[in-house]
């Protein structure tokens, strides 16, 4: 049974306002675009968003350090490294954003890598394929259009 983020928070905070120290020394100019309301802060957030922004951010430092090198990955990826709109657009995207295209441009990579590898071995394995039995209902073809 999936635990409620009051639980989560209570065994891996302590508190909400712990979670909320906890994102904002993540949240660094670095991984975060400033988009928060002024007024409300973090404090006003849910506890279970609060979680996912931290894992989020937490994954985001391990992997890459910060949004720039996210972004160059991404860019490196799609072979697109030299494109300067693209990568300013880029820039503007949250970070689970930029982390959820960056697993999907990484996993169509992989089956396009997987896709080019296949046919060398298929067409090593396979025998010449026989053209005979075509070319024969070709021509009953021919022959039954004629009448």
């Amino acid at each position: 049974m999936k635990k409620s983020p009051v639980t989560v928070v209570k065994e891996r905070f302590e508190s909400k306002a712990k979670l909320v120290e906890a994102v904002q020394k993540l949240a660094t100019a670095d991984l975060w675009v400033e988009r928060l309301n002024a007024d409300k802060g973090l404090a006003k957030v849910s506890n279970e968003k609060l979680i996912k922004l931290h894992d989020v951010l937490a994954d985001a430092k391990q992997r890459f350090g910060s949004r720039d090198k996210l972004i160059s990955a991404i860019l490196e990826l799609k072979k697109r490294t030299k494109d300067a709109s693209y990568s300013a657009g880029l820039k503007k995207f949250a970070l689970p954003q930029l982390l959820d295209l960056h697993a999907s441009v990484e996993r169509a990579s992989k089956r396009l890598a997987a896709k080019a590898a296949a046919p060398a071995k298929a067409a090593k394995k396979a025998p010449a394929a026989k053209k005979a039995p075509a070319a024969k209902k070709t021509a009953a073809k021919k022959t039954a259009a004629k009448k």
